[in-house]
């Protein structure tokens, strides 16, 4: 492991440390910081961009389309992080870009309800029923019928629930839905953890390195608002028992991020089951380190890494 974060994240870590944290201020102020990232983080060109709606599980849902060339192309529905309480289109504008750039794949950014005025299970649900729509009505992002998930930090983890989802109604044999047909996940540091479990990444990046352990707490407070969700493999899908019959994935990682071990063992425990895996580890990283592309050369790498297990698919 690397004894410190690379110095390309120096001014990075130089701005968080200047900032309060997201819990020392409240919901509505955390956004607003969250917000300022899109300011921050350099944009990049693609072929097109335009604000679409999409359908949610209680109504349409704010949506970007990224389209990354003429004709019809596979889709990639993105979800952003976030701790499922802050982040939306503008702040993860540059990655899904850089993405539909690079892979050739158009991406469509999807702006779930937020906690806590809508806690577990309404992102997901929102997720799942996003990606339901999209399969079913491809001409919104250009596609042509082959669909992937993907996201970072509280966005993989509902990539990975949507996933799960999907894949147990098309083993539900006495019922008549279809679930979406998944063809790949980009999971960017996921949360994926149990609530029972202790993670060392968790006590040895505690604090100093942009996502801190008591404002992942906070988040988990706001998102996950009754303790009955709490061995919900949905919401933590390491607790599942069987991830066979997954699409394959992606998995990026760093190693001073809180986040490490649990998507370190995540990936782990997809190939154990038989998933194909590409597992991406960045030790000198921090959580949200494939934001700050065209700043830190891990992040182009990172992106890379999506587009590599993308191409895969096709």
């Amino acid at each position: 492991m690397a004894d410190e974060p690379h110095p390309q994240l120096q001014p990075i870590l130089d701005l968080v440390d200047e900032t309060p944290n997201f819990e020392e201020v409240g919901v509505e102020m955390a956004r607003e910081q969250f917000d300022a990232v899109a300011d921050f983080t350099p944009s990049h060109e693609v072929y097109d961009e335009y604000d679409t709606t999409v359908q949610g599980a209680d109504g349409e849902l704010d949506a970007r389309v990224y389209l990354a060339g003429e004709g019809e192309r596979p889709v990639l529905v993105y979800f952003h992080g976030g701790g499922f309480v802050i982040g939306g289109l503008d702040t993860h504008d540059n990655v899904c870009q850089k993405l539909a750039d690079e892979s050739g794949w158009n991406v469509i950014s999807v702006d779930y309800q937020l906690a806590p005025e809508h806690p577990f299970p309404a992102a997901l649900e929102d997720a799942y029923t996003a990606t339901e729509w999209v399969a079913e009505n491809p001409d919104v992002a250009n596609g042509d019928g082959t669909l992937a998930v993907g996201g970072d930090s509280a966005g993989a983890n509902l990539s990975t629930g949507v996933s799960l989802m999907a894949r147990d109604v098309e083993r539900e044999v006495t019922s008549d839905d279809v679930g979406p047909d998944i063809a790949h996940q980009v999971l960017y540091y996921p949360v994926c953890g149990s609530p029972f479990e202790e993670y060392p990444s968790r006590e040895e990046n505690a604090e100093g390195y942009f996502l801190e352990r008591e404002t992942m707490e906070w988040f988990q407070e706001q998102y996950v608002q009754s303790p009955v969700h709490n061995r919900n493999e949905y919401l933590a899908p390491l607790l599942a028992d069987d991830l066979s019959g997954l699409p394959s994935a992606t998995v990026v990682t760093a190693g001073f991020d809180p986040l490490r071990d649990e998507g370190i063992a995540y990936a782990e425990a997809l190939e154990d089951d038989g998933v194909e895996v590409l597992h991406a580890h960045y030790e000198s990283m921090i959580h949200g380190f494939a934001s700050f592309i065209g700043m830190v050369d891990a992040a182009d790498d990172a992106i890379r890494a999506a587009v590599s297990g993308l191409e895969a698919t096709q």
